[in-house]
């Protein structure tokens, strides 16, 4: 391939990808102050929260649906919106449950959440870590499992893996599931 056909090669390229990257600029975050939303840790110590803007996306308000999922969207059994491959109210109930601990990760498509080591105040050597996993579209009690990582700090200042009741995980599946049953409690009643 000669320089020239190279340079334009390299040129529809980087057109190409601007083209997609522009498409996909819609849906940033606005703060408010009077909505029930996902907070951020640096919007929460000023008292904001941050919401997504509702705003539509390159393929239209319905997105696209993939393998003939696409049922009426009306019907909000499942809890499974738009823009979340899994139970809507799980999914909301999780990052609500877990929202004092920082997120490492949250991928609302595969329902999965990490968050960062998380020491509480009253027991500075100990720090705790999160995954819960969202595990289909119907809010049922296996829908959402949770694991719970602890370690503790020895004296020489190394953190060391320790042991985690098996009930802790238990307790906070039980907390998601209790707040995934007033979310949809409140939004049916709406």
């Amino acid at each position: 391939m000669n320089h020239v056909a190279r340079r334009h090669l390299t040129a529809l390229f980087l057109s190409a990808a601007a083209m997609v990257l522009g498409a996909c600029g819609g849906g940033g975050l606005e703060t408010v102050e009077d909505r029930n939303t996902y907070s951020s840790s640096r919007a929460r110590g000023k008292g904001q929260t941050l919401v997504k803007k509702d705003e539509s996306g390159i393929f239209g308000n319905d997105g696209i649906t993939l393998f003939g999922g696409g049922g009426d969207k009306a019907d909000n059994s499942g809890g499974g919106g738009g823009g979340v491959g899994v139970n809507s109210y799980l999914w909301r109930a999780s990052l609500d449950t877990i929202s004092f601990m920082p997120l490492a990760s949250a991928d609302p498509f595969g329902g999965v959440i990490i968050t960062e080591w998380f020491s509480p105040p009253e027991t500075p050597a100990e720090r705790f870590k999160v995954n819960v996993f969202i595990l289909g579209r119907d809010l049922r009690a296996d829908g959402v499992r949770a694991a719970v990582f602890k370690q503790t700090r020895d004296p020489g200042g190394n953190w060391l893996d320790a042991p985690v009741e098996a009930q802790t995980a238990t307790d906070l599946e039980n907390s998601i599931l209790s707040r995934a049953r007033q979310l949809r409690v409140s939004t049916a009643q709406k």
